[in-house]
């Protein structure tokens, strides 16, 4: 089992239905009220790339990605083109779009993360699939270029001698990706139906890291 640094082809992906997923325990009592548990700290993405491939090509493509990472054995990196950023799909990466930590003048790691909401439920989801070429990093407003990334991590190290000073606030900005497997190790295919327009069903889930 392992981790491939390669992409789910993004075309596909572009046509895919899916999202995040959280697990809520709802038990109503003897009065009608309602007590729920969340028994998920993290949401869990997962995703249905059949509804992206429109035609046999496509299909071949899948079906050589499949076999490649061995179905369900090998996990890889998924584009999701409705939350790829640190800022909003359309938008413009920037140094400053995420909060990602405070320094203490002795860390030099920061983990990538980006926060979802506001108020007093806002989540924070770690970025362990950053793009390559795509991270930016700023150390109280100022972007710095005195770092390294791990792509299969998404920590952020800074050099020595750059260490971020106590109390300095570090940010980022940066594109990523989803690590997921195949949720299956069997696609089935009926030709005839998929000329007809048959979708087939081809599951991927996100991998926590």
């Amino acid at each position: 089992m392992g981790f491939d640094n390669a992409r789910f082809p993004t075309g596909i992906a572009r046509g895919s239905s899916g999202g995040p997923e959280r697990r809520t325990e709802v038990v109503t009592t003897a009065s009608g009220r309602e007590e729920r548990n969340s028994r998920w700290a993290h949401s869990r993405r997962s995703y249905n790339v059949g509804l992206g491939v429109k035609t046999l090509d496509d299909l071949h493509a899948v079906i050589a990605f499949f076999e490649e990472r061995r179905g369900r054995l090998h996990a890889f990196r998924f584009k999701d083109h409705a939350d790829f950023k640190s800022c909003p799909p359309q938008g413009e990466i920037t140094p400053f779009d995420q909060v990602i930590g405070e320094g203490d003048g002795i860390t030099a790691g920061f983990q990538l993360s980006k926060l979802y909401g506001e108020g007093l439920r806002s989540y924070r989801r770690d970025i362990s699939a950053p793009v390559a070429g795509t991270v930016r990093v700023a150390v109280d407003a100022v972007e710095s270029s005195d770092f390294i990334v791990d792509e299969t991590t998404g920590i952020v190290s800074f050099a020595e001698g750059h260490v971020p000073a106590a109390g300095a606030v570090v940010q980022a900005g940066f594109a990523f990706d989803v690590p997921v497997r195949f949720d299956t190790d069997r696609i089935a295919i009926n030709l005839a139906h998929f000329e007809a327009g048959e979708i087939p069903d081809i599951p991927l889930l996100e991998v926590r890291p």
